[in-house]
């Protein structure tokens, strides 16, 4: 079973928006985890300077992008 489904089974409806969100932001910060810890061959790669990536890094897991949110 996965998240989402145990979201839909133990969670009021309201809850499951939470829950989502939560996850959206943890997603965030893993995300920026691993693209600061990137070496500069893969940064190139995606076609970000190491100073981009650790910008991109140091954002807070709450300020993720707005086509993240639901």
């Amino acid at each position: 079973m996965t998240q989402a489904h145990i979201g839909q089974y133990c969670a009021p409806r309201h809850r499951r928006g939470l829950f989502r969100t939560l996850l959206q932001l943890r997603a965030a910060r893993r995300q920026r985890l691993a693209l600061a810890r990137m070496d500069d061959s893969r940064l190139c790669d995606l076609g970000l300077t190491r100073g981009e990536a650790q910008r991109e890094a140091a954002r807070g897991f709450w300020d993720a992008p707005d086509n993240w949110r639901l």
